[in-house]
């Protein structure tokens, strides 16, 4: 079958020179990656598999081809059984506790996804999370939960009274992770015969201790920051004197780069490392490569060594800040083609060295301007991201995870949002996302309000669109409803904290470029934000100021509308620009005919059909992707997490909407929260 799905891109490439097209550069990034045998010879079957292709490319050639049938391809059975290998009538789950910084919402949802994936294969779950707020823990998913701390002592009295046979250690965040290895140490999972599932204990060990992380990198030639892994202040100070200053400290086994931080000089790394190892015994002093790009990969790959990127997500902020306080986007926006793809081979080449079963997420410095990069670290279980990832592509990264670590393998699982391609596939998306974190800083006083590598941030929000610019200005507006869009604030010295992040640090990007006249350029070399996204944004500037130049609202023709609709602007925006109100701008752009269009997260970027429920509006589009006859109840979200709202109500929400369907009657949720 390798060697047929090598003729059959060969054929592929032929038949689009025939046709004289030319295949957008997003599909290229959509074949897989599996083992691949080694052939000698092609046998007498693999020949007659080649004259049967060539017939059928013959005809493809000659017929006009029709759009495959969703309910037609899964009932010609090329998706197989996909029976589960693994012998478990009892599985033990473990959560992720009570909700912190970096471990929040996101592994309700992982563990939600995991008893889910139980329940459908007849296996008993027993879940173990003290958190009464989240949806795991409702009794809907769980055949049985316990509200007990998530330590050892008391998993080993749940062991010993409900008998497991296995255990998923990867959907509870870095609280199940590091449970899990210290259970294994003590030689716990072997005397009570419970089986690990997904993800061995020792691959989460490697991924987690940095002196066997680095180790195991260099094994395959995969760079890494210079790096020494100490576990005293005299020996920290030592290590940074070998790989010289600036250096990042970070701490193992660590939630949220917590104890994690940038040293300059020997008092500030003196105190840091004292601060660090309060948190940890290892801590790992590295070259610092801060202002670089950075980016993730999620992965996933099976027991048979199939292996996939599901997502990969940029940083609007370069290295420096943690990926929960940055602005990313989804997919990658400023990478070329020959970046990506280095990216994603080296991605595959990690995860099947260290033996990942499930899913894993691979975080990267890029050079600015090179091809040089080097590996941050790897979560060798579903992360922060994944919820982000899911939502963003449609692939349902933790309830495939589980349905690997039951002994399932890609190729013979169906993808469960999609129902029209197997689990074996990479996403493609014709839409961009974009994820704000929010702060709740104000509600402190004298608060250090930097960002660094240690996260801060309570929340985040999810915005899709066809355009970056539409994607950003609907997250800004999504943080808090006192934002229009991109805008400014007062900043007693704006240049300082365009250098020097904070949680407002986008609003002195806008104020910089919209009020203060500052150029790309300028703005690049103080804060080191990525040009392109610059210019994306001096886009918003330039149409914010013709808005404003015409300063009336009957001067606004239907095509500066539509541009400003398709930017992302709100009809609030609008109005503040040309001094009218909102419901004068609403009525004038309902007058034009210029409305949104409701379309579908399309993972498969229109190759295939792609049956899914996620859906967003956008106004660079010509039609609907749903019909509107359902006449359904929606139920409203409660937003972006923050102090005093976050997934309690969640639970609210989904009860409310299950209770619904009981009833018969159709529901729409609209929430904005990735988590």
């Amino acid at each position: 079958m390798a060697f047929t799905g090598r003729l059959t891109r060969h054929f592929k490439h032929e038949l689009l020179q025939h046709g004289k097209q030319r295949a957008p550069q997003i599909a290229r990034r959509t074949f897989v990656q599996t083992a691949l045998p080694t052939f000698d010879k092609p046998s007498n079957a693999v020949r007659q598999q080649i004259r049967s292709f060539a017939r059928s490319t013959k005809c493809a050639a000659a017929v006009p081809q029709v759009a495959p049938n969703a309910q037609a391809y899964l009932a010609s059975g090329a998706i197989g059984t996909g029976q589960k290998k693994v012998d478990v009538k009892k599985v033990l789950v473990i959560g992720s506790g009570g909700l912190a910084i970096g471990q929040a919402g996101e592994f309700d949802y992982s563990g939600s996804q995991a008893l889910k994936a139980l329940k459908e294969e007849g296996v008993k779950s027993i879940l173990i999370n003290p958190n009464i707020a989240t949806i795991q823990t409702a009794h809907v998913l769980a055949d049985e939960v316990y509200y007990l701390p998530v330590t050892p002592e008391y998993v080993t009295y749940v062991i010993e009274k409900e008998r497991p046979d296995g255990i998923f250690l990867s959907f509870g965040g870095q609280t199940a992770l590091n449970l899990g290895v210290k259970m294994d140490k003590m030689g716990i999972f072997e005397r009570y015969g419970v089986q690990v599932l997904g993800t061995s204990t020792k691959t989460l060990e490697t991924s987690e201790d940095r002196e066997l992380f680095a180790q195991a990198l260099n094994e395959i030639n995969v760079p890494i920051a210079e790096s020494i892994a100490v576990g005293t202040i005299d020996k920290a100070l030592e290590a940074a004197e070998t790989v010289g200053y600036p250096v990042i400290v970070r701490a193992a086994y660590a939630l949220g780069g917590l104890g994690s931080g940038f040293a300059d000089n020997a008092d500030e790394l003196r105190d840091l490392s004292a601060r660090s190892l309060t948190l940890s015994p290892q801590i790992l002093v590295e070259k610092s490569l801060k202002g670089w790009k950075e980016a993730e990969y999620e992965v996933v790959r099976d027991a048979a060594d199939n292996c996939i990127t599901v997502c990969n997500m940029e940083n609007f902020d370069p290295l420096g800040v943690h990926t929960g306080d940055s602005i990313v986007v989804s997919p990658s926006q400023t990478f070329s083609d020959e970046e990506y793809h280095m990216l994603r081979t080296a991605s595959i080449k990690i995860v099947r060295h260290l033996g990942v079963v499930g899913e894993c997420n691979v975080q990267y410095a890029l050079q600015p301007d090179g091809l040089d990069y080097r590996v941050i670290e790897v979560n060798a279980r579903l992360s922060r991201s994944s919820a982000l990832a899911s939502k963003a592509t449609g692939y349902p990264l933790a309830y495939t995870a589980a349905k690997i670590g039951l002994g399932y393998d890609l190729p013979n699982l169906p993808n469960a949002v999609t129902r029209t391609t197997t689990a074996n596939f990479e996403p493609s998306l014709d839409y961009i996302v974009t994820k704000i974190p929010r702060w709740d800083l104000s509600k402190f006083q004298n608060v250090d309000r930097s960002i660094g590598s240690s996260m801060k941030s309570v929340g985040e929000v999810m915005a899709i669109g066809r355009t970056f610019e539409e994607s950003f200005q609907k997250a800004i507006r999504q943080v808090d409803p006192k934002y229009d869009g991109v805008q400014g604030d007062h900043f007693e010295n704006l240049d300082d904290v365009l250098k020097n992040p904070t949680d407002r640090r986008w609003l002195a990007v806008g104020q910089a470029m919209l009020h203060e006249g500052y150029s790309v350029d300028r703005v690049h070399e103080l804060s080191k934000i990525d040009r392109w996204f610059l210019y994306k944004i001096q886009n918003i500037v330039d149409c914010t100021h013709e808005l404003q130049h015409i300063g009336s609202l009957f001067g606004v023709k239907k095509e500066l509308m539509l541009k400003a609709k398709k930017m992302g602007f709100s009809d609030k925006q609008i109005a503040k620009a040309v001094n009218c109100t909102e419901d004068e701008v609403r009525a004038r752009r309902k007058n034009f005919g210029i409305r949104p269009w409701v379309k579908k997260i399309d993972t498969l970027a229109a190759e295939f059909p792609a049956d899914t429920n996620y859906l967003y509006t956008t106004y660079n589009a010509s039609t609907h992707d749903v019909t509107f006859n359902d006449h359904g109840i929606v139920v409203l979200g409660s937003g972006v997490y923050r102090i005093g709202s976050s997934v309690e109500f969640d639970w609210c929400a989904v009860n409310a909407t299950l209770s619904l369907k009981a009833l018969g009657k159709k529901t729409v949720m609209i929430n904005y929260s990735k988590s």
